[in-house]
Order: C-alpha cells, then sequence, then structure tokens
C-alpha cells in the first residue's frame, strides 16, 4: 500500500512568526551541517537509538547525501523533511519528518527537533505543538507514531 493517496495534495507547510518549515534541500547544507553539529550530543539522545544519527564524525559531503536523498525522497513522495528555518531564512532552526511506519498499528512516523541552544527557550516545544497540529489536521494518517517522544525506539 502506498505511504499516500495518489491524488493527496500536500499541504502548505505551517508558519509562525518564529518560524517556517520549508522542504529540506541541498541548498540548506551549510546551515543544515551547523544545526546538527552543535546538537549532535542532544540528537543523538533523541535519534541515536533509532537512526544511529547523527555521528560524531559526519562530514560535510556526508550530511550532502543526506539532503540529496531527503530531497529526492520528498520529490517522489516515499517521505517527507523540512527544514525549520527562522523567518529571514538565514537559520536553520531545526527540522521536520514524516515517514511511513514499519510499526504495527500506525501508518505514519513524525519526528522534529530544534537547535540545543534554542530548546530552553521553549522552540522545540512550540514547534513540536505546531507540527502535530498540522499532521493531525492536514495530512491523511489515522495513526502518528512520535517515536523518541510518545513511543520508545
Amino acid at each position: 500500500m502506498p505511504f499516500l493517496p495518489r491524488d493527496f495534495m500536500i499541504p502548505e507547510p505551517p508558519a509562525t512568526d518564529e518560524f517556517m518549515l520549508t522542504p529540506l534541500r541541498v541548498d540548506h547544507l551549510v546551515l543544515d551541517y551547523d544545526a546538527v553539529m552543535s546538537s549532535r550530543e542532544r540528537l543523538w539522545q533523541l535519534f541515536g537509538p533509532g537512526w544511529g544519527w547523527p555521528r560524531a564524525d559526519l562530514t560535510l559531503m556526508q550530511d550532502l547525501v543526506d539532503l540529496g536523498w531527503h530531497q529526492k525522497e520528498f520529490q517522489l513522495r516515499l517521505s517527507f523533511n523540512w527544514a525549520v528555518m527562522s523567518p529571514d531564512q538565514r537559520t536553520l532552526l531545526g527540522c521536520c519528518y514524516l515517514d511511513p511506519s514499519d510499526t504495527p498499528g500506525f501508518d505514519a512516523e513524525a519526528y522534529y527537533w530544534a537547535r540545543s541552544d534554542l530548546v530552553a527557550g521553549g522552540l522545540e516545544a512550540r514547534l513540536g505543538a505546531v507540527f502535530r497540529r498540522w499532521v493531525a489536521a492536514e495530512w491523511p494518517f489515522q495513526h502518528v507514531a512520535w517515536p523518541g517522544r510518545d513511543q520508545p525506539w
């Protein structure tokens, strides 16, 4: 069964006064690498158990390959990844992901994170609330898993 109905129109991603979601692309490489590596220890705690990411030795070239793959998956409608950008688009604040689920009882898995230096100010909590509402309201999934947050890895 396909991840999405063929005729499903991908909804416009949310934007607030604080951030906007935009499809993750290779043009985000330098901003993404900075956000990932400056938050690597915390991201490893969130995603390492399930994804083995981000590795301590992640290189800029490896991140480029990852971003290219994410960009292609989005084009093919296999999975969806968004850069969480500042309104001026000069800073990548985090990322959001929406993937097919291998977990019985769930039709999608969703993930999000914000830069470590912005977590204490509540950005990740606000991002999570916006992303969760958008997925629930605009996407055709009945049961979404939130691994590492609502469900253990």
